[in-house]
């Protein structure tokens, strides 16, 4: 076998597993525990390997998707989209009181329609998020 060949079917390997990982219905530390579990194995088999660049691309490959783990973990992502989704109501909120005290109705009117659909639009993610 070719060494890119070689390199491009371990790689693959190693992001089909850290993806099968993570979609599994799994708490997000359990997840995380498995796939690095199952990097650190990789990086250990290619160690043993003859091939130099094949080694050291597995060995980066895991690395990179180790670190890229630590920020799609599920709860962080959560506590994430919960911030944000009180920042945008809060703008929304804010958008409402200014156009009142503009004094214009009718902008008043849209800006509560905003704000509404900005509050269903916020739930309705953290929703999916948290049931995911």
């Amino acid at each position: 076998m070719k060494k890119k060949t070689a390199a491009a079917l371990l790689g693959g390997a190693a992001i089909g597993a850290g993806l099968g990982i993570l979609f599994a219905p799994k708490k997000g530390s359990e997840t995380r525990a498995d796939l690095k579990a199952k990097l650190d194995d990789l990086v250990k088999k290619a160690k043993e390997i003859d091939m130099d660049d094949v080694k050291e691309y597995v060995v980066q490959k895991s690395e990179e998707i180790e670190a890229a783990l630590k920020d799609l973990d599920k709860e962080k992502v959560l506590e994430i989209a919960k911030k944000k989704a009180k920042a945008i109501q809060q703008s929304a909120k804010d958008l409402v009181e200014y156009v009142k005290d503009k004094g214009e109705p009718m902008l008043t009117d849209a800006a509560n329609a905003v704000r509404e659909k900005a509050i269903d639009a916020t739930k309705a993610v953290l929703a999916k998020l948290e049931k995911n």
